[in-house]
C-alpha cells in the first residue's frame, strides 16, 4: 500500500528558494545533450525566433519521436521528479498525485514519464496517475475534454516541452483548476533563460514561478549548454558555438 498522501487544501506556497532550479550538476546532461545534437532536436546556426531575436541555437521537440530519444528525455524528467522539491526531502514521498500533459506535445511526454517513474521508484511513484486534455471536447462516449485520471482534489504537475509566451501554460492551469485540481508544479524540457521582453526582465520560466507560486523547472537550461559544451569533446560544437551562446546570454539573459 502506498504511503498516505497529505490532504491537499490549497496550491503550493513553497518558499522562493524551493521554486527555482537547483544548481547541482545534472547527471543526465553528458548523455542527453549529445543525443539531442545527433537527432537535430538541438541545432546550432542562425535562427530567427518568434520574438524576432536572432538565436545561435534552436530546440525543436517535434523531432523527438524515436524510442531512444523519448527514453532519454523521459528518464531526465523522471530524475527531476524524484528530487526535491517534487518529493519530500526526508521521505521521498512525491508532492504530486497526477501528471498532466497538455495537448499535443505534452501528451507523449507525460505518458513516457509515467512508465519511467514506475522504474525509478515503483514503491513511491507506482500509484501516480496521468491525464491529458483534448483540444475539442468529445460529445459522445465518455465525453468531456480531459482524458485519464480525475483531478478533483489532487495535486497536479504539468509536463510540457517549453514555455514561451505562457499562453499554453495558462490554458493548462485553467483546465486543471476547472477540474478541481491543485497545481503542484511544472516541468519543461528547455529554459532558454532569456528575458521575455525589454520590459519583462524575467524569463518565461521565471515569470511562471513568480505568477504560479509553485516549483517550475527545466530539464535543460541555457547555462547547461554552455557548461557542457565548454568542456569540449562534443561533435559539431566548438569554441565558436560556445562563444555565440555566451554572447546571446549577455545580450538577452534574464534576471532570474
Amino acid at each position: 500500500m502506498p504511503p498516505p498522501q497529505p490532504e491537499p487544501t490549497s496550491e503550493s506556497t513553497a518558499p522562493s528558494s524551493a521554486l527555482s532550479q537547483t544548481k547541482s550538476s545534472k547527471p543526465y546532461n553528458a548523455t542527453l545533450l549529445p543525443l539531442l545534437l545527433e537527432s537535430s532536436i538541438l541545432s546550432f546556426g542562425t535562427f530567427t525566433l518568434k520574438s524576432g531575436r536572432s538565436s545561435p541555437y534552436f530546440f525543436t521537440s517535434s523531432a523527438l519521436h524515436t524510442a531512444r530519444q523519448l527514453n532519454a528525455v523521459s528518464s531526465a524528467i523522471a530524475y527531476l521528479l524524484s528530487q526535491p522539491p517534487f518529493v519530500d526531502p526526508t521521505t521521498s514521498t512525491p508532492a504530486f498525485d497526477v501528471v498532466f500533459g497538455p495537448a499535443y506535445k505534452g501528451i507523449p511526454l507525460a505518458a513516457a514519464v509515467m512508465t519511467e517513474l514506475a522504474h525509478v521508484a515503483p514503491e513511491k511513484m507506482g500509484d501516480i496517475s496521468y491525464a491529458f486534455n483534448r483540444k475539442e471536447a468529445k460529445a459522445h462516449g465518455e465525453g468531456g475534454s480531459v482524458v485519464g485520471a480525475g483531478m478533483k482534489g489532487k495535486r497536479v504537475l504539468i509536463i510540457d516541452d517549453v514555455i514561451t509566451a505562457g499562453t499554453a501554460l495558462r490554458e493548462a492551469v485553467d483546465i486543471i483548476r476547472a477540474q478541481g485540481g491543485i497545481l503542484a508544479g511544472v516541468v519543461v524540457l528547455l529554459d532558454r533563460q532569456e528575458r521575455v521582453s525589454d520590459e519583462e526582465k524575467r524569463s518565461a520560466v521565471g515569470k511562471a514561478r513568480h505568477d504560479l507560486h509553485v516549483p517550475v523547472q527545466a530539464v535543460i537550461e541555457l547555462a547547461d549548454l554552455i557548461e557542457v559544451f565548454e568542456k569540449g569533446g562534443m561533435t559539431g560544437v566548438g569554441e565558436e558555438e560556445v562563444s555565440r551562446l555566451k554572447e546571446y546570454r549577455e545580450k538577452y539573459g534574464s534576471v532570474d
